[in-house]
């Protein structure tokens, strides 16, 4: 019994002292979140409705409005934005897409976003593992778009990303406060 009860307070004081050591870090104001296309394909995958399919993933931050003005405020018109919050938000393609015309071959990238009241211009950008929009090089673009903005009814309070595909055609909807933007893209026959 006595070497039991020596077991469990040495047990005892060492998770303590680990604690004591280790600096984990807080909860993120704005973590980070996953979204594919298809939708849920990590489940779908595992269910075995899905084969090799995946055709996209992004990875953003999830800032909150927490009753903080927006766009033409927090998010200034007209300037590089890192699309989300902390990191700059990446896509990956899995596959070849066309995106405006342009072949955007399956690989990662970082997305960013010059916003206006009516339209953003999206950015496909060669950069990566940035924070923020800070050392944005535009001579490291792949591919712009400008999308029309579409002005909701309800207040979206967490930005949010989610793809859309029907057959061949996709689109990434990207919302937060009381604006929405959708990216087309198409899967491209080459490989």
């Amino acid at each position: 019994m006595r070497l039991i009860c020596l077991l469990i307070i040495s047990f005892l004081l060492n998770v303590n002292n680990l604690n004591a050591q280790d600096k984990i870090p807080s909860l993120d104001k704005s973590p980070m979140d996953m979204s594919y296309c298809p939708q849920n394909y990590p489940i779908l995958k595992v269910q075995e409705k899905i084969s090799d399919s995946l055709i996209a993933r992004v990875v953003y931050s999830r800032p909150g409005k927490n009753g903080r003005a927006i766009f033409c405020d927090l998010v200034e018109y007209g300037k590089i934005w890192r699309l989300g919050a902390n990191e700059a938000t990446e896509i990956e393609f899995f596959k070849n897409v066309i995106i405006n015309k342009a072949n955007v071959k399956k690989g990662r990238y970082t997305l960013y976003a010059i916003p206006f009241e009516n339209k953003w211009t999206i950015i496909v950008n060669k950069e990566l593992d940035t924070w923020g929009s800070f050392i944005y090089n535009p001579k490291k673009d792949v591919v712009r778009i400008d999308v029309p903005v579409e002005n909701l009814s309800q207040t979206v309070e967490t930005f949010s990303i989610y793809f859309d595909l029907k057959g061949n055609a996709a689109q990434m909807n990207i919302l937060w406060d009381n604006a929405r933007v959708k990216i087309p893209f198409t899967v491209s026959k080459t490989k």
